[in-house]
């Protein structure tokens, strides 16, 4: 009786852990709030507040106008897989961090949108953009929080819809460590939207987990909605 018992109590805990396991979704899924732009992460990673980082992007001050008319037009959210997650992982982290947003262009950006404005969108990846960055950094004697810029793959998206974008890949030196960067930009049929992805971690860690960066970014889509 009692082996039968045991046994019976093992099953259980089998049927327990197994239920437990299925209850837990593998990815996370996110659409903006207009419903344009979709992706998954694996449920491992931390959804974040993106306030502190689309101030640090922007350089707006907390509750000016410039910092309240880009609420309106700008959505974005950020999910960290660290052990204490934080929006200052963005640029520098030992463990992947991923950064999506979509902009409502202005009739000025709209005017002047190009493949390389997609590729530079959050950080500096072209040339002209990069030496741009120097200059302003030597002109007010600061030192560079970016340097040793490597581009490791710049691939153009060829989409559905007359959709059109970029996917680069490049490593920059950020507090004396290599960090790999994968941008996903992508340019609305319409003109009226950039959806962007930007996942990040150490480069040691970025070639360790390729893979599974690859799925989130191929993830990365534009919606049709009806009418």
């Amino acid at each position: 009786m009692a082996e039968k018992t045991r046994a019976l109590i093992a099953l259980m805990v089998a049927v327990l852990t197994l239920s437990a396991c299925a209850g837990q979704p593998e990815f996370t899924y996110v659409r903006d709030e207009s419903g344009t732009t979709y992706f998954k992460v694996p449920s491992t990673f931390t959804q974040l507040n993106t306030s502190p980082i689309e101030l640090f992007l922007s350089g707006d001050q907390p509750n000016s106008q410039a910092a309240m008319l880009r609420a309106q037009r700008v959505w974005s959210t950020a999910f960290d897989q660290a052990a204490e997650p934080s929006a200052g992982h963005l640029l520098r982290s030992q463990d992947p961090f991923v950064y999506a947003t979509v902009h409502q262009l202005t009739e000025e950006q709209r005017d002047t949108i190009s493949l390389n404005r997609l590729r530079d969108f959050v950080l500096p990846v072209t040339k002209q953009v990069r030496d741009l960055y120097t200059q302003q950094a030597a002109a007010t004697g600061q030192t560079p929080m970016f340097s040793d810029f490597e581009l490791i793959n710049d691939e153009i998206l060829t989409l559905d819809d007359g959709a059109r974008g970029v996917r680069v890949r490049f490593n920059y030196q950020i507090g004396g460590q290599v960090q790999t960067f994968d941008h996903t930009a992508i340019l609305h049929e319409k003109g009226a939207t950039v959806s962007v992805m930007l996942i990040g971690c150490q480069s040691v860690c970025f070639v360790r987990r390729a893979s599974e960066f690859d799925q989130i970014a191929s993830s990365f889509k534009l919606l049709r909605l009806p009418g």
